[in-house]
């Protein structure tokens, strides 16, 4: 069974009412229970727990890490970035979650600043399926209509994704590419823009879907493990020759 680690700075829902009321128990509660629904196998983590709730024992049994922060991206530890960073790299899939954008972990992987517009006016957002043969489009219509939303707007400075699976429009005109694909390594990322903390976005069914169908794309296969440096070879070759500076 795949194991998930939903990952929450968990900031929000106890400083706001509003965000309280829509997720008394934590935007991570609610994707971790509709995963489990899913069938996978999931666990939370926090950014207030003792190393964020990321222990090396914790990403060692984590197939599929997902990332949702916000207001408190400064207070990730670098260690912490550093050891998820070599997990994705390693084989661990990351689905990075609305403004989880801005994450260290996001923009390591990335290497640009991840910046784009935004507007919070609780704007109607139609999320139009670009890839329907892709596995993370599966069972989803041409597009989920999200009555409210915030608003993300191009440029995102990403770079270009391996596929673009969804893209946003918004009722005040803007665009957006709203599900990036990206391979790091041996791991598989997966940015999803939908889920700002004031709107019921994870309560959607449909978002829901996506979610579990990203699981399922990012966690890592059965194939063979990379070896990299000096390397013995296959066949029998002359190994006499000395005319090297290492």
């Amino acid at each position: 069974m795949t194991s998930v680690t939903v990952w929450n700075e968990y900031r929000h829902e106890r400083d706001s009412d509003t965000v309280a009321e829509i997720y008394p128990d934590g935007i991570h509660t609610v994707i971790a229970d509709a995963l489990d629904d899913a069938g996978f196998e999931t666990r939370s983590a926090t950014l207030d727990e003792p190393e964020h709730g990321l222990t090396e024992d914790v990403l060692e049994e984590t197939d599929v890490l997902t990332w949702w922060g916000h207001a408190a991206h400064d207070e990730v530890s670098e260690e912490i970035v550093e050891r998820v960073h070599q997990h994705v790299l390693d084989g661990m899939g990351l689905i990075v979650l609305h403004s989880g954008h801005y994450s260290k972990i996001f923009k390591r992987l990335m290497g640009t600043s991840c910046s784009l517009k935004w507007r919070e006016a609780a704007e109607r957002e139609r999320l139009w399926v670009l890839e329907p043969s892709h596995p993370i489009a599966d069972g989803i219509d041409e597009y989920i209509e999200i009555e409210d939303a915030e608003m993300y707007g191009e440029r995102f400075d990403v770079p270009a994704p391996d596929t673009l699976v969804f893209a946003s429009w918004f009722e005040g005109g803007e665009l957006f590419r709203s599900g990036c694909c990206y391979r790091r390594g041996n791991g598989r990322v997966f940015y999803f823009r939908p889920g700002h903390e004031t709107y019921p976005v994870y309560h959607n069914e449909a978002i829901q879907r996506v979610l579990a169908n990203a699981v399922d794309w990012a966690a890592p296969g059965d194939g063979p493990q990379p070896t990299f440096g000096n390397y013995d070879p296959h066949e029998e070759i002359d190994l006499s020759d000395d005319r090297t500076v290492h």
